[in-house]
């Protein structure tokens, strides 16, 4: 047995009381850390989960994720568990009612971009759908970032999905909440390496 002393993780990441390493942000708070050992990062294939997952990223820009992975249950009952059929049909009378929804963020703009993207997402089934279309932008590789500040917020591959997804009809699509989702989606692995999800996701060897 080796008697080498067995490095410590980077400062990013927390060892856990059950011996797991996570990066700083998913080490105290409970609903962070359920999402991040459950689901971040997991592939997401079909329609109504892509849809959510563009959808909260949408509606996260320029707020914490903690605030709406908080609301995400509120979210999910304001748009009908993201069927991009029933959103789609919403009219002026459902914008008044999510306006006057305490449970989830009240953005005008935010609202009105969900339901223009319900109908494109409608219209990308001609082509093979939401899922294929956006993981159809999967790079060659993927980061292998040991620390937070090598952990991209952007790329190639974002900015080209922004591109297209604009052409295709949809807002608030930008190459930076693009890539969160690429993230969120499991298209690229970002967790740091020396995390105990790093490689889990099945898409990346």
């Amino acid at each position: 047995m080796s008697t080498e002393p067995v490095p410590a993780p980077p400062s990013d990441l927390v060892v856990g009381d059950d011996g797991l390493a996570r990066p700083v942000w998913a080490s105290a708070d409970e609903l962070l850390r359920t999402y991040y050992d459950t689901e971040w990062g997991m592939p997401v294939r079909d329609e109504r989960g892509v849809f959510e997952r563009l959808s909260l990223e949408a509606f996260q820009s320029g707020l914490s994720w903690r605030t709406i992975l908080a609301k995400r249950p509120a979210f999910r009952a304001a748009f009908a568990d993201f069927d991009a059929d029933t959103v789609a049909g919403f009219g002026e009378a459902d914008v008044a009612r999510l306006m006057a929804d305490a449970g989830i963020v009240r953005n005008r703009a935010k609202i009105l971009a969900t339901i223009t993207n319900a109908n494109a997402t409608i219209a990308l089934r001609e082509d093979g759908g939401l899922s294929d279309f956006v993981w159809s932008f999967r790079p060659a590789t993927t980061p292998e970032p040991v620390t937070y500040a090598d952990v991209p917020t952007k790329s190639d591959e974002s900015l080209a999905l922004s591109k297209a997804l604009r052409k295709r009809g949809f807002a608030f699509v930008g190459p930076t909440t693009m890539y969160a989702l690429m993230e969120a989606l499991g298209i690229v692995d970002t967790h740091l390496v020396g995390s105990h999800r790093r490689g889990t996701s099945g898409v990346w060897s």
